[in-house]
């Protein structure tokens, strides 16, 4: 399916762009936000929250102007107030630490991370080994880790195989985080099956339908583009994943701005066709800054297309859902 748009410029028209659908949030992203705004709305600012609600420069600095407060870790709220955990989800031991000062929590985890908790959990009171795929430092990873440190070990890429060491190649299991590159996590797996094969799988796919239909979309206009722009931040684990996408699947340039600002001009020489997405973390604000900057450029003719049609919705954390019925 596409859909044309045509921008007024005053400059000489040099080419077109391929505007990727869908982009930007996915319904975990959408959820934190407003799991944010809301409860500032209700309790009254400041809000306290828990590393970065998501991993964009812009939603944070927005949240911030309502009255939002990041901190690093639930020792850096004042008792008794209100924190809220990340859409990357959390360690068991971090409720633990939130509960002892007597903190009221909101957790934004998404459910779809939620789910790959409550795997590492359900295999580890079977006592597999949980081979966790993902980059070393991310907090989702963390939080997945923290719920069965004594059974997971990350396996960071198909490069970081050769150093994994389990008690039983019979008992042992591969789950990911689920803003990684679809084909990168593939040829993990792979790879582990190699060397174990009776490597077991998640019972579901872990890597997130947003995430796989981000990439999936990027892959339709990469091979047509002379650039692709990815909006999202350098902390964006899936907007750097779909700049990797871009490129593997023959786009000629590809780069990552978290604001039209970023952009430079030289990118732009000797192109007809450039390529616009953005990270599911990144506002559609962000995206229409771009377009704005490429139209004034030229870049007039959008064409909007859409590989996958998404519905899915998630419902605000019941801690806050109970108390805006209150």
């Amino acid at each position: 399916m596409t859909a044309t748009s045509t921008r007024e410029t005053s400059t000489a028209k040099k080419g077109k762009v391929l505007l990727a659908k869908p982009r930007g949030y996915c319904a975990g992203v959408d959820r934190a936000v407003q799991t944010v705004e809301k409860a500032i709305e209700l309790y009254g600012a400041p809000v306290y929250v828990r590393k970065q609600i998501v991993h964009n420069k812009h939603v944070v600095k927005t949240l911030e102007g309502l009255g939002a407060i990041f901190v690093d870790e639930t020792d850096d709220v004042p008792e008794g107030a209100i924190v809220i955990f990340s859409a990357h989800g959390v360690a068991p031991v971090v409720h633990d630490k939130a509960a002892e000062r007597n903190l009221k929590t909101i957790d934004a985890t998404c459910p779809l991370v939620t789910k790959v908790h409550r795997e590492a959990v359900r295999f580890a009171k079977d006592d597999y080994d949980i081979l966790l795929i993902g980059h070393q430092g991310h907090p989702e990873v963390i939080g997945t880790s923290g719920e069965a440190p004594a059974h997971v070990q990350l396996v960071d890429g198909p490069e970081d195989v050769a150093n994994v060491t389990v008690r039983d190649p019979d008992k042992i299991v591969w789950l990911s985080q689920t803003t990684l590159s679809v084909d990168e996590t593939n040829e993990t797996v792979d790879a582990l099956r190699e060397r174990f094969p009776s490597l077991q799988s998640p019972p579901s796919d872990d890597i997130c339908y947003a995430t796989q239909n981000r990439q999936t979309a990027i892959r339709e206009i990469a091979a047509q583009a002379d650039l692709v722009i990815v909006v999202g931040s350098r902390n964006s684990s899936n907007s750097k994943r779909l700049v990797e996408v871009a490129k593997d699947y023959g786009a000629k340039d590809a780069h990552l701005v978290d604001y039209a600002e970023e952009i430079d001009a030289a990118w732009l020489d000797g192109v007809e066709t450039v390529g616009v997405s953005s990270g599911a973390s990144a506002p559609e604000i962000l995206v229409r800054g771009v377009l704005d900057y490429l139209a004034a450029r030229g870049y007039d003719d959008v064409e909007e297309i859409e590989s996958v049609r998404e519905h899915m919705i998630f419902a605000l954390p019941h801690e806050l859902r109970k108390d805006l019925r209150a």
